[in-house]
C-alpha cells in the first residue's frame, strides 16, 4: 500500500460524549480529544473535524501522560457536563468538560472550559490545540502571549486558548504541558478573543451555574417510569440540539459521518427538518417540557405565516429560518475511515416531501391541546398549509427517506397528509376556529379511502411502501402510532409481522430493502427499531417488546448516546448524536412503561 492510499484511522463514533450550550455542540472522545466542533453555531464551519480527517480536520487534545491507564467517561448526574477519568497505579486524573450555559439574560459567549484535577499521585498533562478554520480550508495563524495563544484566519473569529501551560507554537497549532500534584487543578478555556478573560473563581462559579442549570432542567421531567436514566439522557441530548436564540431544533450536530463503513451516504444534518423537529418537540412534551414546545412553535408559526400564498413549506430550514446551503463536497477531507464524499449542505432542500405537513400539524395540535392557544396570524398560516395539502395530497414525492430516484406515491406521505387534515379539523373544533370544514372533512375521508384501496396489497398480504409496489417500509410503523389504524387490526398485524420478517435482522429494523437512487448500502435505522418496539407493545406483545427494547438499550454507547443507525454488529454509524433516534427511544419507553404499569396493576388486557 502506497503512502498516498493510507486512510488515517479516526476515533470510533461511539467513543464520544457531547457537550454544548444550545448554540453548538462538541464531541469529546474517551482519550480526551475534541475532534468535532462547529464554531460558534451548529451550522457554522467546523474548527475541529479530526473525526472526518485526523490530519486536516483539526483537533484539541488534552490528556495526562499515563501510559496504560484505564479511562472512564461519564456525565455529572443529570447534566450535559462531561467527566473523563484516567486511572492507573501511580496516579489518577479527571477532566471535566463543558460549554457554559448562558444566564437568563442570554449573556454568555461560546466557550469550551476544560477543568483538570489530579486526584492521586503526580502527573504531566499534555495539550495540543490545532484549529482548522472553514472546514479545514483556511490557513491558521498562531501567535503567543503570556498564558494564552491566539488562532486567527481572515474572515473568521479569532480564538483564544488560555491556561497555565507552557505553550509552544507549531505549524497552525500550539502544544503545552503542565505538571500537577494530587489535589491541584487548572482550567483551560477556548473562547473568542476580545471577550473578558475570567478568573479561576469566576470559572468555578460559571461551572456551578452550568451544572445547576442542567440538573434543574432535568428535574422538570414528569417521567418517573422504567429506564428513567436512558430517557433522561435522551431528553438532555434533544435539549442540546435546540437553539436558545431561535427556538429551532437541529436534526444532528454533525455532518459527513457514514451510514455504513466506507460508504457514500454521508449527509449534513445540521439543519432544522420540519419532520425531525416536530417529532422532537412531541417527545419533549411527553416529558413535560412545554417551554421548548412553545419556543419551537413560535419559530414554526413564523415559517407558516411567512409561507407563500399557496401554503408551501420547505422540508428544512437553517436555524434562523433562512434557506440552508445547497450540497457541497469537502474533497480535501479523507472522510471517516475513508468514507467519501464528505458533504456539507443538503440538496434535499429542493425535494417534495408531503409527509412534513402531517408531522407539523400533529405537533401543532398537541401543543395547542396541552399548551398555549394558537394565534390568529399563525392559524391563518396553518390554514394555507392545510389547503395546500388538500390540493396536492395525490402527488408523488421523495418521501420521508429522501430518495434520490424517481418520485413515488408513498404510503407514509399519504398517511401524513391524512394526519395533517385530521389534526387541523380537530384543532379548529377544539379552539372554535374558522375553517372550511366541509372541504377538509371530504379530503380527509378521501385520503383514508385511498390508503386502504391503493396501498394494501392482497397478493403479498400487507401494506406496501408505495402504490403498485410489493416492498415494505419502516415508516409504515407509524400507522398505528398516529392512530390511523388500530394496533390490533388483523391487516396491520400482518404488516407488522412482515416488517419483522423482511426488514428485521436480529432485533434491528432497516428502513427498506429496495433501490433508492444511491449506490452502496446503509445500516439498520435506529428510530425504526424503536418504533417497532412501540408497535409490538401496542399490539399486546409486551414481553417481546420489552426484550427487544432492552437489547436496543445495550446498543447505545457508554453514555446512553446513539447515532442514526447500527451496523451488522450493532455498532453506531451515521451522524451522532441523532435526534430521531433519541426521540423514538423516549416514545417507545413512554408507551412500554405505561403498558407495564397497567399489567402490574392487573389492568393489562393483552
Amino acid at each position: 500500500m502506497t503512502k498516498a492510499s493510507v486512510v488515517p484511522i479516526p476515533r470510533p463514533i461511539a467513543n464520544h460524549g457531547v457537550i454544548g450550550n444550545l448554540s453548538t455542540m462538541a464531541l469529546v472522545a474517551t482519550d480526551g480529544a475534541i475532534d468535532f466542533l462547529c464554531w460558534p453555531c451548529f451550522d457554522s464551519p467546523s474548527i475541529f473535524a479530526a473525526l472526518l480527517d485526523p490530519e486536516k480536520g483539526g483537533v484539541y487534545e488534552l490528556a495526562p501522560d499515563l501510559p496504560g491507564a484505564r479511562t472512564v467517561q461519564m456525565y455529572l448526574p443529570e447534566t450535559n457536563v462531561l467527566m473523563t477519568r484516567w486511572l492507573c497505579e501511580e496516579a489518577s486524573v479527571e477532566i471535566v468538560d463543558m460549554m457554559p450555559m448562558p444566564y437568563t439574560d442570554g449573556a454568555c459567549p461560546t466557550r469550551v472550559v476544560r477543568q483538570v484535577k489530579v486526584t492521586r499521585g503526580e502527573v504531566t498533562m499534555r495539550l495540543r490545540c490545532a484549529p482548522r478554520f472553514d472546514y479545514g480550508r483556511a490557513p491558521t495563524k498562531v501567535s503567543l502571549r503570556e498564558n494564552f495563544a491566539l488562532f486567527s484566519s481572515p474572515g473568521h473569529p479569532t480564538l483564544r486558548l488560555s491556561g497555565p501551560a507552557r505553550f509552544e507554537r507549531g505549524k497552525g497549532e500550539v502544544t503545552g504541558e503542565v505538571r500537577l500534584r494530587q489535589g491541584e487543578s487548572v482550567e483551560f478555556v477556548l473562547e473568542e478573543d476580545g471577550v473578558p478573560m475570567l478568573s479561576s473563581h469566576d470559572l468555578h462559579e460559571l461551572a456551578r451555574y452550568t451544572i445547576r442549570y442542567w440538573q434543574d432542567w432535568a428535574s422538570r421531567s414528569t417521567y418517573k417510569g422504567h429506564w428513567r436514566e436512558a430517557v433522561t439522557r435522551s431528553a438532555l441530548v434533544l435539549k442540546l440540539m435546540t437553539s436558545i436564540r431561535h427556538g429551532s431544533i437541529v436534526a444532528a450536530a454533525t455532518f459527513g459521518l457514514p451510514e455504513v463503513e466506507g460508504g457514500e451516504r454521508n449527509w449534513d444534518y445540521r439543519a432544522v427538518w420540519i419532520r425531525d423537529a416536530s417529532f422532537t418537540v412531541y417527545a419533549l412534551m411527553r416529558l413535560g417540557y412545554q417551554n421548548e414546545a412553545s419556543a419551537f412553535y413560535r419559530w414554526l408559526g413564523e415559517r407558516a405565516s411567512k409561507s407563500s400564498k399557496t401554503g408551501v413549506l420547505r422540508i428544512m430550514y437553517a436555524l434562523d429560518g433562512s434557506i440552508p446551503d445547497k450540497e457541497n463536497v469537502l474533497d480535501h477531507f479523507a472522510g471517516y475511515g475513508g468514507a467519501v464524499p464528505v458533504r456539507i449542505g443538503n440538496d434535499a432542500i429542493e425535494q417534495i416531501q408531503l409527509d412534513i405537513y402531517g408531522e407539523l400539524l400533529d405537533s401543532i395540535y398537541l401543543s395547542n391541546k396541552y399548551g398555549e392557544a394558537i394565534s390568529h396570524e399563525d392559524w391563518a398560516g396553518v390554514r394555507r398549509v392545510v389547503d395546500h395539502v388538500c390540493r396536492n395530497w395525490k402527488r408523488a414525492d421523495a418521501g420521508i427517506w429522501e430518495i434520490r430516484s424517481k418520485p413515488r406515491h408513498h404510503l407514509h406521505s399519504r398517511l401524513m397528509c391524512w394526519v395533517a387534515v385530521d389534526r387541523a379539523i380537530r384543532l379548529a373544533t377544539k379552539r372554535s376556529l374558522a375553517a372550511p370544514f366541509t372541504t377538509w372533512i371530504r379530503v380527509r375521508n378521501a385520503i383514508h379511502e385511498d390508503i386502504w384501496s391503493s396501498f394494501w396489497n392482497e397478493d403479498v398480504g400487507h401494506f406496501v411502501q408505495s402504490k403498485g409496489s410489493t416492498e415494505l417500509d419502516g415508516a409504515l410503523l407509524l400507522m398505528p402510532l398516529v392512530r390511523f389504524v388500530s394496533a390490533t387490526d388483523p391487516k396491520w398485524l400482518a404488516t407488522l409481522d412482515a416488517i419483522g420478517e423482511k426488514l428485521g435482522d436480529d432485533g434491528l429494523v432497516y428502513r427498506y430493502r429496495n433501490e433508492d437512487g444511491l449506490d452502496g448500502e446503509e445500516g439498520a435505522f435506529a428510530a425504526c427499531s424503536f418504533w417497532y418496539v412501540e408497535c409490538l407493545a401496542r399490539a399486546g406483545r409486551l414481553d417481546e417488546a420489552r426484550l427487544m427494547f432492552e437489547k436496543l438499550l445495550h446498543y447505545a454507547n457508554h453514555l446512553h448516546l446513539y447515532a442514526e443507525e447500527f451496523d451488522v454488529r450493532a455498532r453506531l454509524v451515521g451522524n451522532f448524536p441523532q435526534a430521531f433516534t433519541h426521540l423514538a427511544l423516549i416514545s417507545a419507553a413512554y408507551y412500554l412503561d405505561r403498558q407495564l404499569d397497567g399489567r402490574a396493576k392487573g389492568e393489562w388486557q393483552g
